[in-house]
């Protein structure tokens, strides 16, 4: 499939869907708990999705309602696999956060993986996992991995320089183990979703300590934990607002409004609203969400380490501007979806915007934007940033858009309503 997005005047209310991120993060730990949950207004994106499956394949009980979904736990809220097998599709949280999980078990257990994901290193997870006493077998790091043995506890030094899901998997699987735990963690990024799962355990009444010594994180988890499931409803989430938010930067007359994204957990993409204020734009609070309008933004000049989802909206936006802008923090997207500098750079040049690199940083010329087709290689946030450019550039073909169905699937449903001039193309 082939869609064009043409400029357009957006404007209106829209409600962000729900957050990705916490979906699955309570996906997972609902597995582990005395009696079951019932999560309101799960995401329904395909990572989500997977998340749902692998819970099931770990023994857990699934009923869908009609604005959320039941997860019983299994006796003694101990995993047991129906096969041996799961599939994280191409969830790369997913799969971080379920392999600990799954050790909790002590069986042999095959992870698997679909897609981009079968090319990104888990380099940090099967060197963690041997290190706490699991046999682990992989394909150069990669998937899929076999897992043989149980996650009993113990003690155990990560880098978090590549990114902190292994970390949360861990964070909510060690206090079920039999032992007490010490993570320690050195270069942690991607603190605002360590912050997230903190603040998770911490409503369940699960116990830990952190603390931080100069480069190093030390997380200390009490063994043989347990608490009751809970009713919780999904907070919104932040990285589909900030492509919202920025599509009404550039094309909201006379205002476009988010809502659903008061919520009660850290989220490293609610960085956009600094973001924005940093290229010139008055963000408005309203009753329900976040109003902006239509404006030339800025330059701006941002560090991402801690958000490296918004590179691509960011960029986009970018391209708007009057002078260069940058951003800091390439060296997290190497193993996206795609190798996401790269793909930025090779795809915006075909609309006319010249992306150059120095060291970790990112600059994006501002230019005109000039009519073209561009290929997001499955990346759904590179097909988002595309969508920008074409509602407040250019008309812009975007190949395969359905790959936003990984985190939002509703985002052209969603353009459309807003009055996004979107078209198929018949090849």
């Amino acid at each position: 499939m082939i869609l064009k997005v043409s400029p357009s005047t957006l404007s209106g209310t829209i409600q962000a869907p729900s957050s990705k991120s916490l979906s699955q993060r309570f996906i997972a730990v609902s597995l582990l708990a005395n009696s079951p949950s019932k999560l309101i207004d799960l995401s329904d994106c395909d990572d989500c999705t997977a998340s749902i499956a692998m819970a099931a394949e770990l023994g857990a009980e699934i009923e869908l309602g009609s604005n959320g979904i039941l997860i019983t736990p299994t006796p003694l809220s101990i995993p047991k696999p129906r096969s041996g097998k799961l599939n994280a599709n191409e969830s790369g949280l997913g799969f971080r956060l379920f392999t600990p999980i799954a050790a909790l078990s002590g069986q042999e257990i095959e992870i698997s993986a679909q897609g981009t994901l079968l090319n990104r290193p888990h380099s940090t997870l099967v060197e963690g996992l041997r290190t706490l006493g699991l046999e682990v077998e992989s394909n150069n790091n990669k998937a899929p991995l076999k897992i043989n043995g149980a996650l009993n506890g113990g003690e155990v030094e990560i880098d978090g320089a590549t990114g902190s899901q292994f970390l949360s998997g861990l964070l909510i699987a060690l206090p079920f183990a039999d032992i007490d735990s010490t993570i320690s963690v050195k270069n942690l990024v991607s603190r605002p979703y360590v912050e997230m799962t903190l603040e998770l355990m911490d409503c369940l009444g699960l116990g830990f300590s952190h603390e931080e010594r100069d480069n190093e994180d030390i997380f200390k988890i009490p063994a043989n934990q347990c608490f009751d499931g809970v009713e919780v409803e999904i907070d919104g989430d932040w990285s589909a607002a900030a492509t919202l938010l920025t599509l009404g930067a550039l094309c909201g007359q006379p205002d476009l409004e988010v809502t659903g994204i008061r919520g009660s957990f850290t989220q490293a993409d609610a960085g956009i609203k600094g973001a924005l204020l940093f290229a010139g734009y008055h963000l408005l609070g309203t009753d329900g969400g976040i109003s902006v309008s239509k404006k030339k933004p800025k330059s701006f000049n941002l560090d991402l380490t801690n958000s490296p989802d918004l590179f691509p909206t960011l960029a986009a936006l970018a391209c708007f501007g009057k002078k260069p802008s940058k951003l800091k923090g390439i060296h997290r997207l190497k193993n996206k979806e795609s190798d996401r500098a790269a793909v930025l750079q090779q795809e915006f040049a075909k609309a006319g915007i010249k992306i150059s690199f120095e060291d970790d940083t990112m600059m994006i010329n501002p230019a005109k934007i000039t009519q073209c087709r561009i290929d997001p290689r499955g990346d759904h946030r590179i097909a988002m940033a595309a969508a920008i450019l074409g509602c407040a550039g250019a008309p812009i073909e975007i190949i395969n858009p359905e790959c936003v169905a990984k985190s939002y699937p509703g985002f052209f449903d969603d353009l459309e309503a807003l009055g996004g001039d979107i078209s198929s193309v018949v090849e």
